[in-house]
């Protein structure tokens, strides 16, 4: 990882502590901020993803799975904008499936790194679970919207936290002589 890469994963998640601060001093209005923030991540990872696509990724093998999560993603941010009206059940099951998915995937991902004996996998692993955890967690506390929320808060300041780590560790890197 490089120095502007280092300062940027820094930068991203201080303002992701920001906000999550902001989420846990005022719950009852923090459902509309969950749903904001959901939102424009979606809308930037989506937008993002296609514009790799059309600069690099379309000349690469498997290039246009980078279009499809792109366009994916970006259609889950727009559908996400329109749901401030509905039930708090609905984003709090989206809230659940979203920490489900990425802390199986983290949690998969600390096993091929312990595979191919990755010091970093310790780390992978408790993120993964603590993932699924905080799922788990919101399932319980499904009826009451300012509990999950709170959680909810939580699990980005916790991931804000996890990235800082990560980013001030050291990177390996491999020479081929």
């Amino acid at each position: 990882m490089t120095r502007f890469q280092r300062i940027k994963q820094i930068i991203s998640a201080a303002f992701s502590i920001m906000m999550a601060l902001i989420i846990m001093a005022a719950p009852t209005e923090g459902y509309d901020a969950v749903i904001f923030i959901l939102a424009c991540v979606f809308i930037l990872r989506g937008l993002t993803n296609v514009a790799y696509y059309f600069s690099m990724s379309r000349f690469m093998v498997g290039g246009r799975t980078s279009l499809y999560i792109g366009v994916i993603l970006l259609n889950l941010g727009i559908l996400t904008t329109t749901l401030s009206d509905v039930p708090h059940y609905i984003i709090l099951a989206y809230l659940i499936a979203i920490h489900a998915f990425s802390g199986a995937v983290e949690v998969l991902r600390a096993f091929e790194a312990r595979r191919l004996n990755a010091g970093s996998w310790k780390l992978k692993m408790g993120h993964g679970l603590f993932d699924m955890l905080l799922a788990g967690v919101c399932i319980i506390f499904l009826k009451r919207m300012n509990v999950a929320v709170e959680i909810y808060a939580f699990g980005i300041l916790y991931s804000s936290v996890v990235k800082i780590i990560t980013s001030f560790r050291k990177t390996k890197f491999v020479y081929i002589q």
